[in-house]
């Protein structure tokens, strides 16, 4: 009763933003993985929306996440806008974002979150419908739970790590260089009667069954090998220093991407317990090194920086440094 209830809310959210003559009617982020991409055939071919996709693009495009973008494109049938911003300014800001914030994306974060709110007020988009909401499916803030939507007030709370446009200016950027990063203004996507809803909240949120839709629908391949730091083939593959915003997050919380792959895998019930403790002993943790020296270029970092700058990261409640290396105080399988 509860799924048939959501899809109902579901259905009369459609009907309420559906314009019904063509014009684009709501706005999906979208890579063309395997998340955007059902969120977008479901409310383009079973609610009869007509949606424009968006994509902020990748700091280093990976050949597997471009082939899916066009797949996306010209197998799923969608329109899209790619966001692509000055690549010398986006440079300078993943690298101060892993000197001083201890993680290489907080840029895409930004324009991720940002570039979809542009798209809407430009184009008289009222809903913006992404795929799961990260902080409930993965673990954060529990306000928004039993709520289909987030708030506009919380971007800044969620993603922007309390860093205004000041501290950027301080390090040798100007205020037009952070322009395409940041919203639209406030009383403009007001105007526009902006709502943001999460398309996990009326459709259970599966990845692995997202990834089967997708291959079934939209033309997405799962790479050929499996993701650094985890053992699935089909989860975030478009960008080349993907693998060291997932080892910075297993450095500064002991959570790595396995913990966070397992733990919704085990729920999803796809996965027992001690078939996750086992993937996570195996896998959590793994060092990126698939593409290593393209991300040390790309920062402009020597070996040494890189590794000065991860291990400064290192809470000493999680982490004890041994004669053989770092350790893990208390891992997810002694908890």
């Amino acid at each position: 009763k509860k799924v048939n209830q959501r899809e109902k809310e579901l259905a009369d959210l459609c009907n309420r933003f559906r314009k019904g003559n063509g014009e684009y009617d709501v706005i999906v982020p979208c890579s063309g993985g395997k998340d955007g991409g059902i969120v977008a055939h479901m409310l383009k071919y079973r609610y009869n929306m007509t949606p424009l996709t968006v994509t902020w693009s990748p700091h280093l495009y990976t050949d597997i996440g471009r082939q899916n973008l066009e797949n996306f494109i010209n197998i799923g049938g969608f329109d899209h806008v790619l966001g692509s911003v000055n690549g010398n300014i986006n440079r300078k800001l993943s690298r101060l974002s892993f000197l001083h914030m201890g993680d290489n994306f907080q840029p895409f974060i930004y324009g991720q979150t940002n570039f979809p709110l542009r798209v809407a007020v430009q184009n008289n988009v009222s809903l913006i419908m992404y795929g799961e909401n990260g902080e409930v499916e993965y673990g954060g803030d529990m306000k928004n739970a039993f709520n289909p939507q987030r708030e506009i007030e919380d971007h800044d709370t969620h993603y922007f790590s309390g860093k205004p446009p000041e501290f950027w200016e301080e390090h040798g950027l100007k205020r037009s260089d952070l322009l395409p990063y940041m919203p639209p203004k406030y009383d403009m996507i007001k105007q526009n009667k902006t709502e943001i809803h999460f398309l996990s909240y009326y459709h259970f949120w599966d990845p692995q069954e997202n990834f089967y839709y997708c291959v079934d629908h939209t033309g997405f391949q799962p790479n050929s090998v499996r993701s650094e730091g985890t053992y699935s083939k089909y989860a975030s593959l478009d960008d080349k220093t993907d693998g060291l915003h997932y080892f910075l997050s297993y450095i500064k919380f002991g959570v790595g991407r396995t913990t966070s792959d397992t733990a919704h895998e085990i729920r999803d019930e796809k996965i027992t317990r001690e078939e996750g403790i086992s993937l996570v002993k195996k896998y959590d943790g793994e060092v990126p090194l698939r593409y290593h020296q393209e991300t040390l270029s790309y920062l402009s970092l020597s070996e040494d920086e890189y590794w000065d700058v991860i291990d400064s990261w290192r809470s000493p409640h999680l982490w004890r440094k041994e004669p053989n290396g770092w350790h893990l105080l208390s891992p997810i399988w002694k908890t």
